[in-house]
């Protein structure tokens, strides 16, 4: 039993997943037990032992004795019931278990475990949703996710349309045009997927809202089940498609983004949430203002934004023309040619009355004079919330670790070097 308890222990300790701070999450190996993760069964299939145990033989079939797996885990002789095994775990709980982990309890949604096809075959001819199950229709699934033959190309360039011959291909055999597919997009998706799986650096998709009153309809009764369905289908597809690097952007609003997010969570893993960007898509004026005495007026839209693995996510930054001077970058230091420790700074307003300049970004002279002493000019942060900031309260200017900033009386000193191109 021990053995069995140490060598399972130290197999699960592979999956990133499953571990925080160095500790195993019992709850979050229940939970892809129960949901049947493949990576999990993959994993314990690996070893011998696990296999013996946990897994049955029925003809040529091995199946995953998932209870007996889970009953395994649950026992305090697997991970004490301590404060360290559920500190990632706050839930409703029943006689000390929690309501997650209980078999006849679970959280769901109709036509959870089918496939949702898009209902429109032409852009003016409508028909309800099919969802296929998953156990009852393998065939009509398979026939529907295999890619299917693209009709009727044409290439289009600045001189207008003309007739397709064939794809421009680089060295790595990689099409390089510019494709725009009009068709179901999750056929579109599944098809592209033979081609251009883990190739796809971005992906924007701005899906129907579930409104009720949906330009794009592709259902005459879309209800909160479908929709959700209907959206995971085509994120698990678009997951696929995302290079390691890749980055996807999910545009929706009030109506669905709060189970949207749960749902990316689960598809993209938590972990791999970059950020929510808030749009303002209109102003509050115009027709809406007349219910502005029964509601709170809506002016924003979302932008759910994952990666397919965060670690390996890169952003650059893409600089616009400021309005004004960014008034924080308020020192300058007069001698930066010397050693640090003999630096001194003045407020960058004495040195540009020196000049007789004003700090006016529509001003040539100014710019050219702040391109040319941008390693001079800094603003001071509060660095309270640096690691080892002790050493650096001393009174005199010091490089931090990495010699890109400055630290000045406890405070961080960041140089104005980063600056649009069109400034240099």
């Amino acid at each position: 039993m021990q053995n069995l308890l140490d060598n399972l222990k130290d197999l699960l300790k592979k999956d990133e997943r499953l571990i925080s701070e160095g500790e195993l999450l019992k709850n979050k190996i229940i939970e892809l037990a129960i949901k049947l993760d493949k990576d999990l069964i993959k994993l314990l299939m690996t070893d011998k032992q696990m296999k013996g145990v946990f897994f049955v033989e029925a003809g040529k079939a091995t199946i995953f004795d998932k209870d007996k797996f889970i009953k395994f885990v649950s026992n305090k002789q697997f991970l004490p019931d301590s404060y360290t095994a559920f500190k990632n775990k706050i839930g409703l709980s029943e006689n000390d278990e929690f309501i997650s982990e209980k078999k006849e309890v679970v959280l769901s949604w109709p036509y959870k475990d089918c496939v949702l096809e898009g209902g429109q075959t032409k852009e003016d001819a409508k028909r309800d949703e099919i969802f296929w199950n998953q156990t009852l229709a393998p065939d009509e699934i398979s026939r529907l996710f295999d890619s299917k033959v693209f009709t009727n190309a044409k290439r289009i360039d600045k001189k207008g349309e003309h007739k397709f011959d064939e794809f421009k291909i680089d060295e790595n055999g990689d099409i390089k045009d510019n494709l725009i597919i009009k068709g179901n997009n999750l056929l579109a998706l599944h098809s592209l997927k033979k081609r251009f799986a883990g190739k796809v650096k971005l992906i924007y998709i701005d899906p129907p809202y579930n409104t009720g009153n949906d330009e794009f309809k592709y259902n005459n009764a879309f209800n909160h089940s479908s929709w959700l369905t209907f959206m995971r289908n085509r994120l698990e597809v678009a997951k696929e498609l995302l290079s390691d690097e890749g980055i996807i952007f999910i545009q929706c609003d009030d109506n669905e983004q709060a189970y949207l997010k749960v749902l990316c969570d689960e598809i993209f893993r938590r972990e791999n949430f970059v950020n929510t960007i808030a749009l303002r898509v209109s102003p509050p004026e115009g027709v809406k203002t007349s219910h502005a005495d029964k509601t709170i007026l809506k002016e924003k839209e979302y932008l759910h934004v994952y990666s397919r693995n965060k670690n390996l996510l890169t952003v650059t930054p893409c600089y616009i023309k400021a309005d004004n001077w960014d008034t924080h970058y308020s020192s300058y230091i007069e001698n930066v040619d010397e050693p640090i420790e003999n630096w001194k700074a003045i407020p960058l307003s004495k040195k540009l009355r020196k000049g007789n300049l004003q700090a006016d970004l529509d001003d040539k002279n100014f710019m050219k004079w702040i391109t040319n002493n941008s390693n001079k000019i800094f603003q001071l942060i509060d660095a309270g919330k640096y690691k080892n900031i002790g050493k650096y309260r001393k009174g005199k200017f010091q490089w931090t670790d990495d010699k890109k900033n400055c630290h000045l009386q406890g405070q961080k000193g960041t140089f104005f070097v980063k600056r649009p191109e069109k400034y240099r």
